[in-house]
């Protein structure tokens, strides 16, 4: 559907937000064909709807319990994590899932990076996925991450207690306008994908609570810091 298209059926419908109707509208003329495209027949769907997402997305903020971050993980990390699937997968699928998880991380990288925000669980940053050394050279990366301009790394520390959420990771996408956000959770039978207006603003305030209860940037790492140190 063409922009022109897009903007024809607002005004049959009377549609008078003119921020979301543009957004719309560009995002119909973007013919380009993303990188993630190569991975049509080898991945999952959902995996290459995530890319595109990042891809497309204002600011991301992320909270996660047991894991770190995809685009924070390092490849040792990821292959790691990738072979405790169940179903177990094959050699390849892994080598697939990595390198498609290693280009996602450009958002971070490229010319005009993506605003990010992780809120990452003491949990997560303990669990020795792959033994002490991979652990250390993951928890050393983020170390090292934190000190980017638009990058943010929080801790959510055993000490403070309760928090909001049911621990699974979640992935809050901004969009050119509020309508547009979306939130991607991963669950164990793939990636899901929620973007109801009541569910958005559930996940803004549970974000906001978290916030409360994280450390300060600088105060996360050295924490991090610390941890990779003790390894």
């Amino acid at each position: 559907m063409s922009g022109s298209r897009i903007r024809a059926l607002a005004h049959v419908y009377s549609c008078a937000d003119n921020g979301f109707v543009d957004a719309l509208a560009a995002m119909a003329e973007d013919r380009s064909r993303g990188w993630w495209e190569e991975y049509r027949d080898i991945l999952p769907v959902g995996l290459l709807d995530l890319a595109e997402l990042e891809h497309h997305g204002t600011r991301l903020r992320t909270a996660h319990t047991a894991h770190i971050p995809g685009l924070l993980q390092t490849p040792e990390h990821a292959r790691e994590i990738y072979r405790q699937a169940i179903p177990e997968l094959p050699p390849s699928d892994i080598e697939h899932r990595i390198s498609h998880r290693m280009k996602r991380q450009a958002v971070l990288y490229r010319t005009n990076p993506i605003p990010y925000q992780a809120i990452i669980h003491e949990a997560a940053l303990r669990m020795q996925f792959g033994g002490p050394e991979i652990a250390r050279v993951q928890l050393q990366h983020l170390v090292k991450l934190a000190t980017l301009e638009h990058l943010t790394i929080r801790v959510l520390p055993f000490a403070a207690g309760s928090y909001p959420g049911s621990g699974q990771s979640i992935n809050y996408v901004h969009g050119a306008v509020p309508r547009l956000d979306t939130v991607q959770l991963d669950q164990s039978h793939g990636v899901a994908f929620v973007d109801g207006a009541n569910e958005l603003s559930q996940y803004r305030e549970l974000f906001a609570r978290l916030e409360t209860l994280a450390l300060p940037p600088d105060e996360s790492r050295t924490f991090v810091h610390n941890l990779a140190e003790s390894l």
